[in-house]
């Protein structure tokens, strides 16, 4: 079996809903959905103002933000930011703990939201993501697997740990329950080669 960590999980909150949307903050965990090991996390608010000029705001984001409790809403009032490139050069030095490019796996919630807002952000700012198109991967596919395929909600029934609309916090739970449905596969297929 294989026990290494090359699967990241990311999440991403943002002020948008589109592809260009602001990134607020990047959460990410490594993990290995085959074991449901979690290894090394990477946490970071973006300034605001600085995203601004990368990105768009969404009205209606804007408008679910504030209807959040405290706790989720308080990323708008850190003094722990960075501007956007230096936190995606972080993102990229974090990454490169996963030494072969086609080995990093990136998961995330929407085939359209967090890896390709942040694909969208590496070319606004001239710069290079650090995994190839081709290992994007998508959860919410995973989770509709799970519900109609095994008949389990792992994202439900795992009680969250944290802050939800944390984006680490977010990223850890994605990575359990994404792990816990690879498990329900396994055992199923276990079954069959039994039969």
């Amino acid at each position: 079996m294989n026990t290494e960590l090359n699967d990241v999980m990311l999440d991403l909150e943002t002020i948008g809903q589109q592809s260009n949307a602001v990134i607020v903050s990047i959460g990410a965990v490594f993990f290995n959905p085959l074991t449901g090991n979690i290894g090394a996390e990477f946490y970071q608010v973006i300034d605001i103002e600085d995203a601004m000029k990368y990105g768009k705001v969404d009205g209606s984001t804007l408008k679910w933000w504030m209807k959040q409790n405290d706790d989720a809403r308080s990323i708008f009032n850190t003094n722990d930011t960075m501007p956007l490139k230096d936190a995606l050069l972080e993102f990229n030095e974090w990454m490169y703990q996963i030494e072969g490019f086609i080995n990093r796996v990136v998961w995330g919630n929407g085939a359209t939201f967090d890896n390709t807002i942040l694909t969208n952000a590496y070319k606004a700012t001239n710069m290079t993501k650090p995994w190839h198109f081709s290992n994007d991967r998508d959860v919410r596919t995973m989770v509709d697997v799970g519900r109609r395929v095994l008949g389990i909600d792992p994202k439900k029934s795992n009680a969250f740990k944290g802050n939800p609309h944390n984006a680490l916090d977010d990223a850890k739970h994605q990575a359990k329950y994404i792990s816990d449905i690879y498990k329900q596969i396994s055992h199923c297929h276990s079954i069959y080669l039994k039969q």
